[in-house]
């Protein structure tokens, strides 16, 4: 997941996925909640879901063609209260 991972704001995208924008927003939006509340013991487990949402959703219909979905579907067993929220 590259948990903290810091980028330089000046190199170009690293992938060329459809999703890459929404990954990122994703683990920015992670990134700085693990640092400024978890870190501190603040623990609010809505943070980041509507980042979580769209990404996942874009995984969804990207991998489809891949058959690639099983992971998603794994997902959603193991995570079933956010399995159909999009």
């Amino acid at each position: 997941m590259g948990l903290l991972k810091k980028k330089d704001s000046t190199s170009a995208p690293s992938s060329t996925s459809p999703c890459a924008d929404l990954r990122n927003a994703y683990h920015n939006c992670f990134n700085k909640w693990y640092l400024e509340k978890f870190v501190k013991g603040q623990c609010d487990k809505e943070e980041c879901v509507a980042e979580w949402n769209k990404y996942r959703h874009c995984l969804s219909e990207n991998l489809d063609g891949k058959l690639l979905t099983r992971m998603l579907e794994v997902d959603g067993e193991l995570n079933p209260n956010q399995a159909d929220s999009k």
